[in-house]
């Protein structure tokens, strides 16, 4: 049941991303970067990510600075269609931010390795 939900709350976030993006006012591309860090971070320090989790997450935003270094490269500058591979790329990686800010899972009860250490249940 607990899957289910979270199935159909993913499912709803990633239909309503484009929504939210379009209704949003516009960011620069530092400025979505910035953001996505920075959710990653609070999620962390609040506990609702864990490290395993923002290991994920930080390794899916550094792919993502690649390819922003490698398109500003090839063409001296950010092209229209780049511009928009790069905010759908951000949506993509804000949806998962999101779930796993929102799955209550509790980094309390991961151990540093991200098994669960059986102490709650």
């Amino acid at each position: 049941m607990k899957r289910l939900l979270l199935s159909l709350s993913a499912l709803a976030i990633a239909s309503a991303a484009p929504l939210a993006a379009q209704a949003a006012p516009w960011q620069s591309v530092n400025q979505r970067q910035a953001n996505l860090d920075r959710r990653i971070d609070q999620g962390v320090r609040s506990g609702q990510i864990t490290r395993p989790e923002a290991q994920r997450l930080r390794g899916e935003f550094r792919s993502l600075n690649r390819l922003e270094v490698q398109y500003r490269r090839s063409g001296g500058g950010l092209s229209m269609q780049e511009r928009r591979d790069l905010d759908l790329r951000f949506d993509r990686l804000s949806q998962p931010i999101y779930v796993q800010k929102h799955d209550r899972q509790d980094r309390d009860r991961h151990d540093r390795d991200g098994r669960h250490d059986g102490r709650h249940g």
